[in-house]
Parts: C-alpha cells; sequence; structure tokens
C-alpha cells in the first residue's frame, strides 16, 4: 500500500479541496476587515490558499486541478471530494457568475464538460472525484426562502455564516450592516432546510470585553436561536487601512496580549458541546500583515499543550474524532438531543470507551407548524449530517473505520427514532451530490435536491 505523505488532511474522513471567487466588492463596510486590491473583499495575497487562487487567477478549474495533483502526488484518495467555497459574500455576487463557477467545479472533477448544471450534477454522483459536500460562505442578512432554493438547486450542503457577535451593539459599532435578528432567522431558515451550519465568530472585537467574549460561547449554546454546528473562531487582529487600526492608533481599542487570548481560549473551548465541530481557531494571516494583535498562527496547537497540562478536555468533535488512533471493537451508541431554531436536534454518536469519536449523525424534528421552504420536507425528519472518521478511503474499499457499517447502523437508528418516536412517515438527507448514489442503496429516492425516503 503506498505512504500517504501528511495524512492528517484526509484524516477527517473526506479529500478538503478550499478555492476562491473572483475579486469583487462585498456589501459590508466592518470597522476591522482588509481591502487589497485584485483579492476577493477580506482576503489577502499571501494567505495560502488566497495565494493559490491568485496563481491560478481565480479560474475555479486550474484551483481545482492543482490540489487534486497535490493529493494524488502525496497519494490521497480524490474519491470523496469536501469543495470549499470562499471568498467573501458568496450571494453578493452576480447570478450569472454563480451559476458558472459551481457548474464550472462539476465539469472539472467530472473531467467533462455538461450542457446544463444538472446534467453535471448527474455525471458526478458517479464520477471518479464525487462532491460529496459543498460549502460557500455568506452573510445573515443575505438569506431568505429564495436564496436557500438557489443554494440548494447549486448542490450547497454547508453555509459559513459570518456572524461575528451575538451582541447588537458590537455589531453596531463595527458597522457590520446587519442585525442579531438576522443571524436568528438565517439560521432558522437553513436549520429548517437541513444545511449545517458554521459560524464564524471573533472574540476581541472593537466594543466587546473578556468577559463579554466568555459570555458570548456561554449564549451560542445555550439559546436556542444560535446552536451553530461549527465554529471558526477568529480573535481579531488589527491590518492596515482598517478602521479598528485607526481607533488603536487613538488609543480607542487594544487588542488582546498573548496570555489574554490563551486564557480566554481555553475558557471557550471548555464551554463547546460534544456536537459542535471547531474548525479553526485563528485564521491563517501572514504575521507581516497583522500590526498589532497575536501573531501566534498555531494558538490551536498552544492552547491543547496548555490544556493538557491543567488535565482540561475539550470536547468539541475535532479534539475527539478518531483519527490513526488505535481502535477499540466494542463501541458505545449515544444520543445528545437539544432544542435549536424552534425544531429539535438529535446528535446520534458512536464512542469508545474513551470518549474517542468514530462516527456520527445529526437528525433535525422541525416543528410541523414552521413552514417549509421545500414541500418534499413536511412532516419530514432530516438527516443533516452523517459523517465517519479515520483515515479517507476509495469508495468501495476497506478502511480502519469508513466501510465498517457504522453509517449503516447510523440510519436505521435515525430512522428508527423519527418513525417511531416521533411517528414521521418519511426521512430526508441534504445529501452532497456525490453522495446521492450511497443512499439510493438505502432505498431513498431523489424529490426535489434531497434524498427522501418513506418509513
Amino acid at each position: 500500500m503506498p505512504i500517504i505523505h501528511k495524512p492528517t488532511r484526509t484524516l477527517s474522513g473526506v479529500t478538503p479541496i478550499t478555492i476562491l471567487t473572483k475579486p469583487f466588492p462585498c456589501p459590508g463596510k466592518c470597522s476591522f476587515c482588509p481591502t487589497e486590491v485584485d483579492m476577493p473583499k477580506s482576503y489577502l495575497s499571501k494567505e495560502p490558499a488566497a495565494a493559490r487562487a491568485k496563481a491560478s487567477h481565480f479560474s475555479p478549474e486550474k484551483q481545482i486541478n492543482y490540489r487534486l495533483q497535490q493529493y494524488f502526488d502525496n497519494n490521497h484518495p480524490t474519491d470523496k471530494i469536501e469543495l470549499i467555497i470562499l471568498g467573501g459574500t458568496w450571494s453578493y455576487y452576480p447570478k450569472r457568475y454563480q451559476s458558472w463557477f459551481i457548474k464550472n467545479c462539476f465539469d472539472t472533477l467530472n473531467r467533462k464538460k455538461s450542457k446544463t448544471l444538472k446534467e453535471a450534477q448527474r455525471l458526478n454522483e458517479t464520477a471518479k472525484h464525487r462532491i460529496i459536500g459543498l460549502t460557500i460562505e455568506t452573510r445573515p442578512d443575505y438569506i431568505f426562502p429564495l436564496e436557500v432554493k438557489r443554494l440548494r438547486n447549486f448542490g450547497v450542503t454547508r453555509v459559513e455564516l459570518g456572524v461575528q457577535t451575538v451582541y447588537e451593539d458590537v455589531l453596531k459599532m463595527n458597522l457590520r450592516g446587519h442585525t442579531l435578528k438576522e443571524t436568528v432567522k438565517a439560521t432558522e431558515l437553513l436549520k429548517e432546510s437541513g444545511f449545517k451550519i458554521n459560524y464564524h465568530v471573533m472574540p476581541n472585537l472593537p466594543g466587546s470585553t473578556k468577559e463579554k467574549d466568555i459570555q458570548m460561547f456561554e449564549t451560542l449554546f445555550q439559546n436556542p436561536d444560535f446552536q451553530p454546528d461549527m465554529l471558526k473562531v477568529y480573535p481579531c487582529v488589527l491590518l492596515r487601512n482598517t478602521l479598528a487600526y485607526k481607533w488603536y492608533q487613538q488609543n480607542k481599542y487594544f487588542p488582546y496580549t498573548n496570555k489574554e487570548l490563551m486564557d480566554i481560549g481555553i475558557e471557550i473551548k471548555k464551554r463547546i458541546p460534544p456536537y459542535v465541530r471547531i474548525m479553526r481557531f485563528y485564521r491563517d494571516i501572514p504575521k507581516e500583515y497583522i500590526l498589532a494583535g497575536s501573531i501566534n498562527s498555531n494558538i490551536r496547537e498552544m492552547l491543547e499543550k496548555e490544556m493538557l497540562k491543567k488535565k482540561i478536555k475539550c470536547q468539541c468533535i475535532r479534539c475527539r474524532e478518531i483519527r490513526n488512533q488505535n481502535q477499540e471493537k466494542d463501541l458505545n451508541f449515544r444520543i445528545t438531543k437539544y432544542e435549536a431554531s424552534k425544531g429539535t436536534e438529535l446528535f446520534l454518536e458512536y464512542i469508545d470507551s474513551k470518549g474517542n469519536l468514530y462516527g456520527f449523525l445529526r437528525l433535525r424534528i422541525n416543528n410541523p407548524k414552521m413552514k417549509m421552504a421545500f414541500k418534499c420536507l413536511k412532516n419530514t425528519a432530516i438527516i443533516r449530517e452523517l459523517h465517519i472518521y479515520g483515515q479517507s478511503t476509495p469508495i468501495n474499499s476497506k478502511g480502519k473505520v469508513q466501510h465498517k457499517g457504522l453509517g449503516t447502523k447510523l440510519l436505521e437508528r435515525a430512522e428508527e427514532i423519527a418513525k417511531k418516536e416521533y411517528r414521521l412517515s418519511k426521512i430526508a438527507v441534504i445529501s452532497g451530490v456525490g453522495v446521492r448514489e450511497y443512499y439510493r442503496k438505502f432505498g431513498y429516492t431523489l424529490q426535489n435536491t434531497y434524498m427522501v425516503k418513506s418509513l
């Protein structure tokens, strides 16, 4: 078997490819956001993914092929692609560009040009490089029912929302241009249609305090209006030509010291529930851009070492996933139930005796009184995510954890809960285009972009 170089890239069970859209304005005027000529708003040309995008002239085809070649050269499987599209506010880009960009992504991975997006998606269901998950990033005030339908037609399964803070006064001071009410509504619209939600959150914003920042993470997981599935925690750093930097020069604002950031980071990680994954803790901004604030881009590793010393354990998904550790045969099944966005969420998981995570499923039960964007989801349980951990292995092959039947067991459990506990006659999956074939094996059929099964 060939040696996999840099195995952590695919240890979470999928092969991620991050690409950027072309430079384009953003509707926001945020105090902390940099603007660089010939770059998408908020991105800097020397950030790794941004640098690759610029070198590829922001061509989705060139960016994807470059990453595929890198994975191929390092012996990583490339059949289960998690495609992540970044570049500012996706929903603000011209609709024609959005359609062209998405279709180009499918065509590139299919190794064949199609006449329509639907045709390209059909081909991708059985292609060599299948898109098993598709992510875009946008603002809360750009999510509304029609946009939700557009995102599903594109095949989007996860949305990264620029939430930044849960405080109305902090939003206003930093000129975010949206309200907390819009964050709550966007979260609700996305959750009821099955999307996974990744909040971007910024501690240390002008107008906030250490106490408010710690309380923010209490609020995120105690208030059912929020409850994101994932987090990117980006402590504010000061960059050239930003309003926040001017405030710093005028002694009106001071960023955290490294010690303050470490202390707050530990308090944040202590508060993360087991159904949430911290995707990032600190943005990958090269030191040369940072005029004030922490320049330790390895803050996550520093936090983990400090927590280990203090015998504090983070319960987030990323810290619990099995990865390449020795695996146990006998696993425990656990359900965590919580309320979120006027519905009920059930987090089903298989863990070992040490709490290591082998696989999980997110099951949502919507309030029957909710007005659904899709008729096929009315009075229907929704599987928002099914994920088995361990080194990504090719489709139809065998791996340590993947392809061991955990996915089947989780599906069966979810169907049983939906039918017996909630008396629902249907269950739907917000499936990535490249996973539709998998669900067909279990009796699911394609209905209005979802895989649906009668119970």
